[in-house]
């Protein structure tokens, strides 16, 4: 379940509505570059054509339609006791 309350499944409701003699298909994509990113492949057909949606898994668990954001390096200062 996502930090939001929505599952994956919502989400391929919410943006296909599921229609009886109409397949879904699920298909596992990640692919690395410098990261690892974690997506799933959600595959159907409209009476116009195909359509395909990537559905990302981000670091707090919800899954949202993009990528999540690059992890970029991080200057900080620590407190250090003396």
């Amino acid at each position: 379940m996502s930090a939001g309350g929505r599952s994956l499944r919502w989400l391929i409701d919410k943006w296909l509505t599921p229609v009886p003699g109409r397949p879904i298909r699920l298909s596992r994509f990640s692919y690395s570059t410098a990261r690892e990113l974690r997506c799933i492949r959600v595959e159907s057909f409209l009476a116009t054509g195909p359509l395909e949606i990537f559905f990302f898994r981000h670091d707090d668990g919800s899954w949202r339609v993009f990528p999540p954001a690059p992890k970029r390096p991080m200057m900080g200062a620590y407190d250090r006791a003396a």
